[in-house]
């Protein structure tokens, strides 16, 4: 297999799809809507931090019945940033609610986050987004900074303040450096397959440095560092599903398992043998989990 070819190209391509732009918070959000118009349930995905759509279209491709809407960010992938709003958590929840009221105005969908997008999506739920359910795919269970990976993500600060401190630039370019880029996905992959890799350190390479300016991606980066999805759980007043990953040092089991307790309704699944990255090492298996908790809020007639 090529380098540049997704193991996931031939499910991919079976997925219907069409991609549609929408005018919110003043300026455009580029989207993609996977599966039929007529599916029995809908799902609105928000990727995690310095990704795009295309890093959740391994999921996508393994759910059934579900028609599936996943945006580029604002100021990442082909969405512009926000014009009048910081790019945190504040700012990218009031986003969600205006992409829900657009896309689900009946607020019949379920809302799902990847990484940084579960402590986004869980911010906008718990600030009464109406969704049907919420589902939180590799949550960030407990601050970054606090977790085993702290002296790394404590360097990783250092950069992004070293990177801000320069003219904008040289900062900017920094920040999309190709060698910075491979040791942070090195250290996320945890698939013994080569090939595998090799093509997650490729989707890097193309879409990690995707961010429109420095400032948009430094106010995300320190708003993922800073925040977590405990502090909106007990607010959340729907079901909600965890997916958690065996392997995951940015998220460990036992913060995932504290974290379940703190929402009023919430269920715990493990996907076994993988890490942080599970929507490209094991997106069959999160899928699974996902459609399973979808159909149990809405059995299909």
């Amino acid at each position: 297999m090529a380098l540049d070819t997704s193991p996931y190209t031939d499910l991919v391509a079976r997925v219907p799809v069409r991609a549609e732009s929408l005018e919110l918070r003043g300026g455009r959000t580029r989207l993609w809507v996977y599966g039929p118009d007529d599916a029995p349930h809908r799902i609105v995905f928000v990727h995690g931090l310095r990704g795009d759509h295309h890093g959740l279209e391994p999921i996508v491709a393994h759910l059934d019945g579900a028609q599936v809407v996943v945006p580029d960010v604002p100021g990442f992938g082909t969405s512009v940033p926000l014009p009048s709003d910081r790019h945190d958590i504040g700012g990218y929840a009031a986003w969600t609610r205006d992409l829900l009221a657009a896309v689900a105005p009946g607020g019949d969908a379920v809302l799902a986050g990847h990484s940084f997008g579960s402590i986004v999506t869980a911010a906008a739920v718990a600030q009464g987004a109406p969704v049907r359910g919420l589902v939180l795919v590799n949550p960030i269970a407990a601050s970054a900074l606090a977790g085993p990976r702290r002296l790394m993500t404590g360097l990783t600060v250092l950069y992004h303040r070293f990177a801000a401190a320069l003219p904008e630039r040289a900062g900017t370019a920094l920040l999309r450096h190709r060698l910075m880029t491979r040791i942070a996905s090195v250290a996320m992959a945890t698939t013994p397959d080569p090939v595998l890799r090799r093509w997650i350190h490729a989707e890097h390479d193309r879409y990690f440095s995707t961010f429109a300016d420095r400032r948009t991606l430094l106010e995300a980066f320190h708003a993922s560092v800073r925040h977590d999805v405990a502090e909106s759980a007990p607010a959340v007043g729907v079901p909600t599903l965890l997916v958690a990953a065996e392997r995951d040092d940015i998220a460990p089991l036992p913060a995932q398992r504290a974290l379940a307790g703190r929402f009023p309704d919430a269920r715990l699944a493990v996907v076994p043998g993988t890490g942080h990255l599970a929507h490209y090492e094991a997106p069959a298996a999160v899928a699974r989990e996902i459609t399973s908790f979808v159909t149990a809020l809405h059995p299909a007639p």
